[in-house]
Order: C-alpha cells, then structure tokens, then sequence
C-alpha cells in the first residue's frame, strides 16, 4: 500500500507540475460556476415575478441542473488528465526503469488510477462549493439528492479515469491516448442501440451503454445495478491495464494475452447481465418526497397481486405507434414499468410483434393499391427488419383479441388466473401512461372496477357516439388518457326494457328525445329504489321527456332556457358557477373554486326542487350568476335576436341551479348518490374539445370528479405527491451579481493564482 500512495504522489507531483491540471481546475470551475448561477438566476426572477419556486434543489442539482451539465462535459476534462499517465512513461523509456525496479504491475496500475481519482475528489470539492451555498440559502434543502448526485458524478469521473488510463497503456502518443479514450466513451455511449433485433444480444450491449447512467444519481435513487455496473467498468479497465502490462514485462504472446481479454470481458458481461436481474436489483430513494418510487396507493395494489403477472405488449408494423415499441426502442419502453418490477420483480415484459391492418393514412396512400401482407413486406425490406418476427393480426387475434384496438399499440396486464386488462398510449405530449393510468389498469385485476351504463332507446347521447353531441370523447376514446376505459372504469350501453343488471354500479341517461315505457320506467325505479348511482342530464326542449325521471328524485327541469347574454358569445352560453355544495362531492372542487373555474353548458335549464320529502340531501354544485342571468321563455333564436329579460312573462334576474347533487343511506349499502344536471352538452366531445377565451372552462374536471364521487373514490387513482418543501430561496434579485462574482470570478481566479503561484515556486526550485 505504501508503494501505491508513492506512485499516486508521484503522479500528482508531476500532474501538477503541468499547467494542464491547473487549466482543467480553473475551466471546470468556471463552467461550474456559470451554470450554477444561471440556475440561480432563473429561481430568483421566478420569484421577483411573484411565482413560488417548485422543487429548487432539483432545478439546482437534479438532471437538468449544475451537476447534469458537468456530467455531460467530463469527456472534454478527464482524457486531458489520464493521456499522459504511462504514455509519458512509454514516450521517455522511464517504463524500462519501472519494469527493472521491485514495483509490481498490480502498484503502478493503482498508483497511477488513484492519482486521477484523487484529482477527481477535487472537481468534486468545487462542485460540492455550491452545493453547500445552496445549504443555507434555499428552503429545506433535499440534502441526500444533492450527494447522491455528487456521487454520481464521482463514480463517473472514475469510470472515465479507468478508461483513460487504460488507452494511455496502449500507445506512447499522449493525443493518441486521448482521442482513444473519447472513442471508447463514444463507443459505450452508443453501443446501447446495437444487436437489437435479439434479447440476449440486446440486453447485453443495453447494459454495456454507459448513456444516461448517472442520471439515476441525479434524479435521487441509488440503485445497485448501476453502482455495480461503474464498478464493473473500472474493474474491467485497470484489469486490460493491467494485463497489457504483465504482457510486455514477461514477453507473453498475442493470444495469451487475448484470452485474458476475454476472460475479463466475459466476466464482466456475465456479472454485468446477472446484476441486472430484477430480482438481484436493490434500490434506494433518499429524495424528500420519494419521488422515484410508486405512490402508497399503487404500492398497496401491487401486494395484492399474488401469483404470476405478465405484461404483454403488441406492437404492429404497420401502424403510426409502431415506433413506441419497435426493437430499437425496446429496453427504453421497458424502463417505463421498472417502478413497479421493483416491487414484483418476478413479472414478466414480453413483446408480440406483428402485422395488420391499422390506423396509418401514410400506408394507406403509398401502398393503397397493396394488400396487408404485401405492405408488410414493403415496410420489412425498407427497414430492414427480417419478417420471420412478426406474425399475423389473425395469429394474434387467436390468443389475445385485440381487434377492437384497430391495429394501435396495447398492452395486455394477465394473471395467471387469467384476469386481465388493458393499458394504451395516447394522442397527447407526452403518448406514454402515467402511474395513475398503469396502476388503474392493475386494480382492476385485485377488484371490481366500476360499471358505467349508458342508457339507450330514445335517442340518449351514446358513450360510442363520436360526433359532436356524443359522449364518446370522454367515455371510451381509446386514445384518449382520460377516458373513462383508461382510468379503470368499464362502460357498455344499456336499454331499459329488461331490469337493470346488479354489476352496473352507475347509470347515465342524457337527452331523450321520447318518454319511457311504462315497462322502462318501473326498471328505472327500481335501480333508484335499491339505491344504484344515476346520472340524469337534462336539455332544453326535451324537459317532457325528462321530468318523470327527475320528478321521482323531487327535482324537475324548468320551462324555458338558461341565458346569460354577454357581447362575446350567444345568451344561452352559460359559464355556470361551481357553489360551496360541490365540496360535499369532492375536495378537488376546492382549488376550481379558487381558480375561478367555472363549468360551461350551453342552452341549459335550471334544475328545480320541487319535493325535499324523497329523503335525500341535496347540495348545489352548479348554479347561474345572480345579476345578468334568467329563465328565457320566449326568445329560441339566439342567434339573430336580442335577449331581454321579460317580467310580465315570469323572467327574474336571480341565480338558478344548473346541477344538483343528491345523497341518501341505504341500509346495507354504499351512500347512494345522484347528479342531475340541466344541460347535456356540457360533456359532449364538441364541448370537450372547445376553448372559451375568458370563461375558464373546466368541464373535464367536472367529469372527473363527478365519477370520482360515483366510484367512492376508487377511482380514477390518486397518485398526486405532497410538494417538495424546498419552495424559496433567501435571496434577492440584487444577491445576483454578488453570487457572479463568487462563483464565475473569485473561486476560478482563486484557482489560477494559486496554480501561478505553484508553477512559480517549482520552477524556482
């Protein structure tokens, strides 16, 4: 040991004694320094602009902060550092000396890694300047993640190290050495994509990638698989130094010397692919809100999937979500479930690729005159992809039919008991599930999911209806996140000439355009009667139809219409305000209500009561405005006639209920609870996919929580997270050039004169 600490003091010696190492310092910390304060710089002018800072040690350190682009630079320090460790040695001949004297290779390989690595804890000590700063001059620091993203940018420095000094052994050219180690790290940071197209190849090369590996670190998890995976490319590169050492000092040949490649090599593959494992992975998240672990909800869900469970996802060639799941993008996708691996790591991720017919207009307009088969043979030659690996929609469809996705990208979550559901990608910014969707797609495999029925007969709106009065949007858009199928809910169509079934949970009746048969109407009763969960949305022109329905709950839709006129939009747009009863449905409602959200149902009727005897408690979500708002009984063209309030014909200026919401205890049974609403289109896609400038229209979030409270809260899933506390920073705008002066001035010019003052004084001596 003694011997190592003497190289290592040696090689220091002389790194010193070259104003490389010096320029290194004072550029790293510069750059280090600018970064900081530009991070800085950006928190203090979002809070002189009057916004509360969110997460401040992330945006300061986390994977887009100051250690994030130090990490991204360290190619351009580290090989100007390790060029000249034994290629000096090589170049000047002092390697015969070291060869000749009682120092073993195992000595020099060790002293001569330890001195970079001593370096290395020094551009830590500078990055770890700000990092104490920021200590003491932001709110309830998340200390660990700063360290851990420290760590990582050590264990980086260190691998880089590694490697460096191993192509410093291999030529006596100290730019050679160099630009060999920026080959190799470009070589480990684009091997990932290679040998795709087969597993065992792919998880291998996957693993070699050195690519986005400290990001783990800087994001606040330390996970075993990526220590192990840096100390496995230290071990494999001092290993190759050393054994191209021991090769020239004994004269051993070319292929004794090859197979000790190898071994080494294959050791480290092997310990490498087995250290993957997910059942050989061990995680740790030191960030203050656990941010990179599953929520307590979907923690909980996950233990009660007992047995096996195997995610299946289906991926065809010849449809526009191809590229979601493509071989290329395989163990990338895969990343996206490790959260829940984590806790189960006996599931299993297989891929089905395939061929169909699917939703792609550009297949369709080059290939239109092609079959799928010959289309599928097209595409395969033009990227190259070899058809033995795909089959057919039709083989598909004999083992899991997925032909009601039209040929989109789905996964299959199946248990071996053989429950199963589905999970998608969707057409948004950001395609891919989110922990809400994926562990909504899991609960319905531990429990019974809520049943939506649509009632149909009279021309209700229809949850399958895609055009503009439709409900389709919102209830069962595959491709929208949102949608009731993708939160967990299930949603089928339902007549009443037959007694609703038990497993339906809620009913929905929109718009009819006829009245119920007395046959219908008893079933109806009977759902209310035994305490089922409704919907009711009434429309203007249809309250004869309507009101038996609502007459039985002690409710009726008004005569005539809603209006409020304004100068923008017609009278009977109304931007219905959301009233201190919609907390008795839920809390989320509170912050819609400091918002001033507000929910928009154009040609809407009041929604009265008429009996408070029918035993339930009635709370007003929605309501009109006070001033500027009435019953309209004579005006229907909106559009081409004004709007004036009529009190010899009844109209008064007053608020009226839009929706209201109903609760009354059943015995043996949940709370019974009901929504009647005035208006219909309020949810219907048209109105959904409507932007009303200076209205603030939130009726997607009304939808949400209106099945919120339906599910009893089971569904859709929370998996909100508390706010970071590190929410300020005791700064001020005017403490940033002070902090410029710090950190882009003082620190790096304290550094050169220290470095001037050194190479004086040695060059004096």
């Amino acid at each position: 040991m003694r011997t190592i600490m003497r190289i290592m003091k040696t090689e220091l010696r002389v790194m010193f004694f070259s104003p490389i190492a010096w320029m290194v310092l004072i550029v790293f910390a510069f750059q280090a320094g600018l970064t900081y304060c530009d991070e800085m710089s950006d928190q203090l002018r979002h809070l002189a602009m009057g916004y509360r800072p969110y997460n401040v040690t992330v945006a300061l350190f986390g994977y887009r902060g100051v250690l994030a682009e130090m990490l991204n630079n360290l190619y351009l320090y580290i090989p100007l550092l390790t060029m000249g460790l034994m290629s000096r040695e090589l170049s000047s001949g002092s390697i015969k000396l070291l060869y000749s004297s009682p120092v073993s290779n195992f000595q020099i390989v060790m002293g001569k890694y330890f001195s970079v690595v001593v370096y290395g804890v020094m551009l830590i000590f500078i990055l770890l300047i700000p990092v104490v700063f920021t200590i003491f001059t932001i709110k309830d620091p998340d200390i660990p993640l700063m360290f851990t993203a420290l760590l990582g940018v050590f264990i980086t420095i260190c691998a880089y190290a590694a490697i460096g000094l191993f192509m410093s052994t291999i030529t006596k050219y100290q730019v050679v050495a160099a630009i060999g180690t920026l080959a190799i790290l470009a070589v480990l940071n684009f091997i990932g994509g290679v040998g795709q197209d087969i597993d065992f190849v792919r998880d291998i090369t996957y693993w070699l990638s050195i690519s986005g590996r400290s990001r783990i670190f800087l994001e606040g998890m330390i996970c075993s698989r990526d220590i192990l995976y840096f100390i496995l490319v230290i071990f494999m590169f001092l290993a190759f130094t050393f054994i191209k050492l021991q090769g020239e000092r004994l004269k051993r040949s070319v292929v004794t010397t090859s197979i000790s490649y190898l071994l080494v090599l294959a050791f480290v593959l092997l310990a490498g692919y087995g250290s993957s494992r997910p059942a050989m992975i061990a995680y740790y998240d030191v960030t203050a809100t656990k941010v990179n672990t599953l929520t307590p909800n979907s923690q909980e869900i996950m233990k009660k999937l007992d047995g096996g469970l195997t995610l299946t996802t289906y991926v065809n060639l010849l449809d526009d979500t191809w590229y979601n799941g493509s071989p290329g993008s395989k163990n990338y996708d895969m990343k996206r479930f490790e959260r829940y691996v984590r806790f189960k790591p006996e599931m299993k991720i297989e891929y089905v690729y395939y061929y169909g017919k699917g939703t792609s207009p550009h297949y369709d307009k080059v290939y239109k005159d092609l079959s799928t088969e010959e289309r599928f043979l097209k595409v395969c030659e033009g990227s190259d992809y070899n058809p033995k690996m795909f089959i057919s929609a039709e083989e598909v469809n004999k083992t899991e039919d997925i032909s009601a996705e039209n040929g989109r990208f789905v996964r299959v979550f199946k248990r071996d008991n053989g429950q199963k559901a589905y999970l998608r990608i969707y057409n948004d910014q950001y395609v891919h599930p989110f922990e809400s969707e994926i562990t909504a797609a899991l609960k319905t495999l531990v429990g019974k999911s809520p049943r939506i029925a649509f009632v149909t007969g009279h021309g209700e709106r229809g949850c399958g209806d895609y055009g503009d009065r439709g409900y389709a949007a919102f209830a069962k858009n595959p491709a929208f996140r949102n949608a009731l199928i993708n939160q967990g809910y299930q949603v089928q169509e339902l007549t009443l000439d037959k007694p609703v079934p038990e497993n339906v949970d809620v009913v929905v009746i929109s718009d009819m355009k006829s009245s119920f048969t007395s046959e219908e109407f008893e079933n109806y009763r009977s759902f209310v009667d035994r305490g089922g969960n409704l919907i009711i949305l009434g429309e203007s022109r249809r309250q004869a139809f309507m009101n038996p329905l609502v007459e039985e709950l002690g409710l009726r839709f008004s005569d005539g219409i809603l209006v409020a006129p304004s100068k923008q939009y017609l009278a009977d747009i109304i931007a219905a305000n959301i009233m201190e009863g919609a907390l008795n449905v839920s809390p989320y409602f509170a912050n819609m209500i400091k918002r001033n959200n507000t929910v928009i149902t154009p040609s809407a009727c009041a929604v009265q009561v008429i009996d408070s005897m029918k035993g339930f408690t009635i709370s007003e979500v929605l309501a009109t405005r006070p001033q500027g708002s009435w019953i309209e009984y004579e005006t229907t063209d909106f559009l081409n006639e004004t709007v004036t309030i009529n009190p010899n014909k009844g109209e008064v200026e007053q608020s009226n209920s839009v929706m209201l919401y109903l609760t009354r205890d059943i015995a043996d049974k949940q709370q019974q609870r009901i929504f009647v609403i005035g208006d219909s289109d309020c949810l219907s896609t048209k109105e959904l996919s409507t932007s009303r400038a200076g209205l603030n229209g939130a009726n997607f979030e009304l939808i949400t929580e209106m099945f919120r409270c339906l599910s009893y809260g089971e569904y859709p899933i929370e998996t909100s997270r508390v706010r970071p506390p590190d929410d300020n920073v005791y700064l001020s705008q005017n403490s940033l050039i002070w902090l410029q002066l710090l950190f882009i001035c003082l620190i790096p010019l304290g550094i050169m004169v220290w470095g001037i003052t050194f190479l004086i004084r040695r060059k004096r001596n």
